[in-house]
């Protein structure tokens, strides 16, 4: 079992004030206040949309005020995540050196610097203003597992997605000024990844990997927070529909099962303490809906091939 607190806040702004400094001044004080309110659930990693310290700016405007890590944004934002004891994704535009990238940058429990990823997609606005691209999808590992960022325009791309899951990713936070819709349950299902959304508005999601929405933001509430479990694997249901029955007797509610009857395959979820879902997997004998479908896939080939002419 590895349980995580995620919580995600809609925040569209605290609205422009006289001079760019002002606003982002401004917009720093609100996110305070919200990450403060989302201190209440207890969350192990929050995640602010994209952008957040600059909105309300044209983006020639935010590329002007793009701030250095560590710089005053990040030291407000990393102070709270020491007191707190909890990661915090702060997107922002971000000098560094020559360059400024739409980045979104990740706070230890301790406060210090983790990293910082960069929108691999900016938009062709951002670029003729100015936003350099970034050039590679960047996971982190953290104490409850492996995760990934992608910034709003990046979801557009599979590249992106499937760059974060091949380097180990369980969980992509996904900063953002549009909403991304089907995307997001889209990719969720294909890489069997959780999905947590952080938009400049209402609708913000946390998605399962079947594509499920477990939490919805909306005006009267702009902070979501929900208890996931990383350690759950996708099985499809061939060969192995006999085995569910197996695994419930010996197991009960220590494990999981949730069945996705239209796609044929099943969400498995261990919630032992010694046991983790790779072991039950292996005990059962089950393999992964992306092993079986590699199986098949390898069966189809060796057939043609041997009965090609």
């Amino acid at each position: 079992m590895r349980s995580v607190r995620v919580a995600s806040i809609s925040f569209m702004g605290a609205g422009r004030a006289s001079t760019p400094r002002e606003t982002v001044e401004r917009n720093l004080n609100a996110m305070i206040k919200l990450i403060d309110k989302a201190h209440a659930d207890e969350p192990d990693i929050i995640c602010l949309p994209e952008c957040s310290p600059m909105l309300g700016l044209s983006i020639e405007e935010m590329v002007k005020a793009a701030e250095e890590v560590p710089g005053k944004i990040f030291n407000e934002v990393a102070s709270r995540a020491k007191d707190y004891g909890a990661y915090i994704i702060c997107p922002m535009i971000e000098k560094r050196g020559e360059y400024v990238y739409n980045s979104a940058v990740l706070i230890g429990r301790d406060g210090a610097y983790i990293g910082s990823y960069h929108k691999m997609y900016p938009t062709i606005g951002e670029m003729n203003a100015g936003i350099r691209p970034g050039t590679e999808p960047k996971t982190f590992k953290v104490d409850f597992g492996k995760i990934g960022v992608a910034i709003c325009f990046d979801l557009n791309f599979e590249d992106v997605i499937k760059g974060l899951a091949d380097n180990g990713a369980e969980l992509i936070f996904f900063p953002s000024m549009y909403p991304g819709g089907l995307q997001l349950k889209m990719w969720a299902f294909k890489y069997a990844l959780y999905f947590v959304s952080a938009l400049t508005n209402e609708g913000s999601v946390i998605v399962d990997p079947l594509g499920r929405v477990l939490a919805v933001s909306s005006v009267y509430s702009p902070v979501i927070c929900k208890t996931i479990n990383l350690d759950c694997k996708i099985i499809h249901i061939d060969y192995h529909y006999d085995k569910m029955d197996s695994i419930k007797r010996k197991y009960g509610a220590k494990v999981e099962i949730e069945v996705s009857r239209p796609e044929g395959i099943f969400l498995l979820t261990s919630n032992l303490e010694d046991l983790n879902v790779d072991n039950i997997i292996n005990e059962f004998q089950l393999d992964t809906r992306e092993e079986y479908f590699q199986k098949s896939a390898r069966i189809r080939a060796e057939i043609l091939r041997k009965t090609s002419s």
